[in-house]
């Protein structure tokens, strides 16, 4: 008899090489539909290049969940069955699939895609337990029940946020599926490890979609033949902030925290983003090229060398995340405080807040420096005088 292990395994071996194989046919399908990037002032590409590419992690993923992997797990004592824990996820999956590939080919207005994530983040809120009905408040806090309604608008929220975040952050070839393998497996090991809540099926769920990213990056990693396009990069991110819930729902600081540390990247990208747009007097959802990547390509990286800095760190996020769930509470708080001022300095340095926003590192140099803090002295003092 095959063990359980075994034929998980083949399972994944099997959602990866699907991905693999439907991902020409979907570059051939992406031309005859008009889902194509062309070259403008906010793209990196010189050519016209397909998109649409999530149909590809899409298609394995579904198939896998809703074929392969349900036929492995029957023998497996749980209450209720895969197919049924599975099948509202694979459904809300599919309307942002097909919202994402509307934008891909005829480039959506906003209102249209919220709609469609709204619409998918709400199934997911009816139909599965993936919501916040309850809430740990972490280090010591109450457990705070949540009414019907304001479940909904937060579960609602948590995820469209998470959708967005991804999305922000798909400009260079490959960078959306390297991070987000990362975030996925550091999530998956702290959902089997670390949740004691947490159903095998999460577990199984997100290394299916692990395999399905994995299957398609080789042909989206530079220089790529084909784009995630918005039908990939809503789907990914759609994805991970549904199974991200379950971490967040849990009673403990610890289980509270660590999502928001794996999803780092992103999170910390829409957050600065947002503040840098307000400080410069745009609406926060206007477009610009000061995004992370952005940012190190003007510092001289290549575009390859931007990649994989970003995915070291998303893995330093997620190793973080990691020490996290096995530190004392000391540790934590120490880790917690390091992180931040760690993604601060860092943000600074790269330029992300925007030009001359650089307040922590003034405080250094006013501190370790003293001809800067006797400038800066004397021009306060000649301020006053004024």
């Amino acid at each position: 008899m095959i063990p359980f292990a075994l034929k998980y395994i083949i399972v994944l071996i099997s959602t990866l090489v699907i991905a693999a194989l439907v991902t020409p046919l979907v570059r051939f399908l992406s031309f005859r539909i008009g889902a194509v990037d062309n070259p403008n002032a906010r793209r990196i590409n010189k050519i016209p290049m397909p998109t649409a590419g999530g149909l590809a992690i899409f298609f394995a993923f579904a198939i896998s969940s809703l074929w392969i992997l349900p036929a492995i797990v029957t023998r497996i004592s749980f209450h209720g069955t895969y197919l049924n824990y599975i099948f509202p996820i694979v459904l809300a999956g599919g309307i942002i699939i097909l919202t994402g590939l509307l934008d891909d080919i005829k480039e959506l207005r906003p209102m249209p895609k919220m709609m469609g994530m709204l619409l998918a983040a709400s199934i997911i809120w009816i139909f599965t337990d993936f919501r916040f009905d309850d809430f740990k408040i972490p280090f010591g806090g109450p457990l705070v029940h949540f009414a019907p309604w304001l479940s909904f608008c937060l579960t609602v929220l948590w995820i469209v946020a998470i959708t967005n975040a991804v999305n922000l952050i798909d400009g260079l070839d490959g960078l959306v599926c390297g991070v987000s393998i990362i975030s996925l497996m550091t999530m998956g090991i702290v959902s089997y490890f670390f949740l004691p809540d947490s159903s095998i099926f999460l577990t199984l769920t997100i290394f299916v979609l692990v395999a399905a990213i994995a299957g398609f990056l080789p042909y989206n990693y530079n220089p790529a033949i084909i784009y995630l396009g918005d039908t990939g990069a809503l789907f990914i991110g759609f994805m991970i902030g549904v199974l991200s819930l379950q971490g967040l729902k849990n009673s403990t600081a610890v289980a509270v925290v660590t999502p928001m540390i794996i999803l780092g990247v992103p999170l910390t990208d829409t957050v600065v983003a947002i503040v840098r747009r307000t400080l410069s007097g745009q609406k926060f959802y206007e477009a610009d090229r000061m995004h992370l990547h952005h940012r190190l390509l003007s510092l001289g990286l290549t575009h390859r060398g931007t990649v994989l800095v970003i995915y070291a760190i998303s893995f330093v996020f997620s190793l973080i995340s990691l020490l996290l769930n096995v530190s004392s509470r000391l540790g934590g708080i120490f880790l917690m405080i390091g992180l931040i001022l760690g993604v601060l300095i860092l943000s600074e340095l790269v330029g992300i807040f925007g030009e001359n926003r650089t307040p922590l590192l003034n405080v250094l140099r006013f501190i370790g420096n003293s001809s800067y803090r006797q400038e800066h002295i004397e021009k306060w003092k000649n301020k006053k005088l004024k």
